[in-house]
């Protein structure tokens, strides 16, 4: 009952006019409400414009850059796991075959814990089976590094890998009729880059399945296609000084006519450094044609959760961290700035919500000062210290939702109508992958985070005036009304 009598007077002061109130309190409630009305709302168009230009980066540039790239060296290392698991288990069913039974069918045997969870299976049920060859947990039919990480996700799916592919980088120069460039040239699958890449869904011409093995065939970013002045048809020569041979003219870099089947256009600073090429193409290329150089490229749900996914290759798989290679050692930089940005525009800007917050401070001091003979006639029909004390703080409190109600309407209708209103002041600013505007991606659950802190603000700011009206002695406030 007191909390409902505490809200019910809260409230009437929250509401009250001037007739109640003197113009300069009214004036400072109402001048801190529109402080955190504006901030909030700048907060969340703000923070709203930072995730979709962050989003932009992640979509344009991770796109290019593989999320995860598994080194041909790792190959030795999943080898050791798959021998030293096989041996653990070999000396472990010998142990088991040497201890005698007294039941007519086989003891089930529990499997002792290993160094290593890929090899789980490795151990069988009964101790009189023969063991399981390392083959069954790895397809190792094939002895290949994109082999043998199919065939431990076979096994141990992850959810955030969406699928793997043969892949090989290298450095190569493009030389055009106008120009010559450097660029890395990238060996793929054309199914895997059609399927899982955003690449493929920004072809101006073109496919990916023009890159057949054996056409030398390439696709070739917009930015570079302009320095180089190709258009698709065209015969560049590609030059890989790394896979060189010696000839009666000196050393000369391996080297070959290609042909422009396609152009991407993803909008990023990688479009110009960029060379997509059939993969068997690039073995032949590299002299490589046993394609014993070949990585193992991961294609990612979200890119950013990548660290997960190299833990589980470095713990169950024995992959050494020198083997795999990740997005953040190239782009990881950019990256770090951009959160960096946006972190220091939150911080700058919610001390602009603190600062109109604890303009409450000034108002509920004024009105504990002005409602004293109140707060006397209330202590003295037995209402308690903390009964007061919650008045004054649900005051605040009221004060802070309409604050941040206005500034959570307000800011989701202008972030929402951001690029028309840009447009309509005659300043339009085309940052989309698509050129419509600005990228914009609300986030819901940040958006209520930053509204609740609002709030908390509110409430922190009338813990003092509240504390200061529970002081008020009755017999001193009533001697002098």
């Amino acid at each position: 009952m007191s909390y409902l009598l505490s809200a019910s007077i809260a409230y009437r002061y929250a509401k009250s006019r001037k007739a109640n109130q003197t113009s300069f309190v009214s004036f400072i409630n109402r001048f801190s409400v529109a402080g955190i009305a504006l901030g909030l709302m700048a907060l969340i168009i703000v923070v709203s414009v930072m995730n979709g230009l962050e989003g932009q980066l992640k979509q344009r540039i991770l796109g290019i850059v593989p999320h995860i790239e598994i080194t041909s060296d790792a190959k030795s290392d999943i080898n050791e796991t798959i021998t030293q698991a096989h041996t653990s288990a070999k000396a472990n069913t010998k142990t088991n075959t040497k201890t005698p039974t007294l039941s007519e069918n086989p003891v089930s045997e529990t499997p002792t814990q290993n160094s290593s969870q890929v090899v789980k299976e490795v151990i069988t049920e009964t101790p009189m089976q023969p063991v399981a060859d390392a083959g069954e947990i790895f397809d190792t039919s094939t002895p290949s590094l994109l082999d043998l990480i199919n065939g431990y996700l076979s096994k141990t799916p992850m959810q955030e890998v969406l699928a793997v592919m043969a892949y090989r980088e290298t450095e190569a120069v493009v030389q055009s009729r106008k120009d010559l460039r450097g660029v890395q040239l990238h060996g793929i699958q054309p199914l895997g880059m059609k399927q899982h890449t955003m690449v493929a869904n920004n072809m101006e011409q073109g496919r990916f399945s023009d890159l057949e093995s054996g056409s030398f065939r390439v696709i070739v970013g917009r930015a570079l296609a302009l320095k180089l002045d190709v258009r698709v048809g065209d015969r560049m020569r590609v030059m890989v000084a790394g896979a060189s041979v010696y000839t009666p003219f000196g050393r000369m870099p391996s080297q070959r006519l290609v042909t422009v089947s396609g152009i991407f256009d993803m909008g990023s600073q990688m479009d110009d450094k960029v060379l997509y090429m059939n993969i068997d193409d690039v073995n032949r290329l590299v002299r490589d044609p046993k394609a014993k150089g070949e990585s193992v490229r991961l294609f990612l749900n979200d890119a950013f959760n990548y660290l997960a996914i190299v833990n589980t290759l470095k713990a169950e798989l024995g992959v050494r961290a020198s083997h795999i290679k990740t997005w953040r050692e190239r782009q990881g930089p950019l990256f770090d700035a951009v959160k960096m940005e946006k972190n220091m525009m939150m911080l700058m800007l919610l001390l602009i919500i603190a600062v109109a917050a604890f303009n409450i401070i000034s108002a509920l001091v004024m009105v504990v000062s002005e409602k004293q003979g109140d707060i006397a006639v209330l202590q003295t029909q037995g209402m308690t210290p903390k009964t007061i004390m919650l008045i004054f703080i649900l005051n605040g409190l009221f004060n802070g939702v309409k604050g941040a109600g206005i500034g959570l309407i307000l800011g989701c209708l202008v972030t929402s109508q951001l690029n028309n209103i840009l447009e309509l002041v005659n300043s339009p600013l085309a940052l989309a992958a698509d050129g419509s505007g600005l990228p914009i991606e609300m986030d819901i659950s940040q958006i209520a985070s930053i509204t609740l802190f609002s709030m908390l603000l509110c409430i922190a700011a009338s813990i003092y005036p509240a504390y200061k009206a529970m002081q008020i002695q009755p017999s001193q406030a009533l001697q002098n009304e």
